[in-house]
């Protein structure tokens, strides 16, 4: 099987130091292995999503000597791929309709206990089930309100779950990981599939553009660790493969934060019109400068 990964930006803001290492790893990955390395497009936050921001993460990425195999996808021309997924969850009882709001849960969290800590998930506060029922009638129009997962409902519809890391997690997990969709109702609650106004979300998007593209190997943060046991419970529940999984160390700033897109000091454009080269980039973030062109 050709080993294929990609790398997934949103153009949302300029390309850091930190993207820079995950598409240059990626792409070293693939091509010590004989394979592809792909660029997607997630551009499903319309609101976010800048033209101009696309056009610089081709400028950045040719410029630091990667090559992708055509043509790009962009996510934003594939939502009718998420009707049928999310009609079949819907029609197994396992999506409900959701109009809370981000304060609504919030609030709902913070009722029983005056001043305590809402769990943190990897979306965030986990949802607290406030609108969880069961579906009734035909699905609802996804740009009118979210569908949840009912992750309760899903974890026993499963067994056992797992996959691949030949990275390591944020705590240094690696091999054979296992996942368990009982855990998983605690730790991440009902996440959104589809948000309002959206029709699809990252986890559902995510999923079904890697199934379509026949990626073997993911390689992406090791922020994304624990979203990863979302994706294992959705492929199964979807009947989509699970990829390999390689998760990567954070590129942090001086302070030891991890690097975010508002931060335009570290800009791949900034270190470019600054006179640095695609091998100085390398250095900076520990890959091997001779790959560079």
């Amino acid at each position: 099987m050709t080993f294929r990964t990609r790398f997934a930006p949103s153009p949302t803001g300029p390309l850091h130091l930190g993207h820079a290492y995950s598409a240059m790893l990626g792409f070293d990955m693939a091509m010590a292995e004989g394979g592809e390395w792909l660029l997607r497009i997630e551009d499903i936050d319309r609101q976010r999503s800048k033209p101009e921001w696309e056009r610089q993460i081709y400028v950045d990425l040719e410029w630091l000597g990667l090559c992708w195999t055509e043509p790009v996808v962009r996510q934003s021309e594939r939502l009718e791929a998420t009707d049928a997924p999310l009609a079949d969850l819907w029609g197994r009882g396992l999506l409900f309709a959701c109009t809370c709001t981000r304060g609504d849960v919030l609030s709902a969290l913070s009722a029983p206990q005056e001043g305590a800590e809402p769990p943190i998930g990897p979306d965030g506060v986990v949802y607290p089930g406030t609108c969880r029922s069961e579906p009734r009638g035909e699905m609802p129009d996804p740009d009118a309100v979210a569908l949840r997962l009912d992750m309760g409902r899903a974890a026993q519809a499963l067994g056992q779950l797992g996959f691949r890391e030949t990275g390591v997690g944020p705590d240094g997990e690696t091999g054979e990981i296992v996942v368990d969709p009982g855990d998983m109702v605690r730790a991440a609650g009902d996440v959104v599939l589809a948000r309002r106004a959206w029709g699809t979300s990252y986890h559902l998007s995510v999923v079904l553009d890697d199934a379509a593209q026949g990626i073997t190997h993911v390689v992406r943060g090791n922020d994304l660790f624990e979203a990863t046991k979302i994706h294992v419970v959705l492929q199964r529940l979807l009947g989509l493969p699970t990829p390999t999984y390689h998760h990567h160390k954070l590129i942090r700033d001086e302070r030891g934060r991890r690097l975010a897109k508002r931060e335009d000091a570290k800009a791949i454009r900034k270190f470019r019109e600054e006179g640095a080269t695609p091998a100085d980039i390398r250095r900076m973030v520990g890959l091997d400068p001779s790959l560079a062109p």
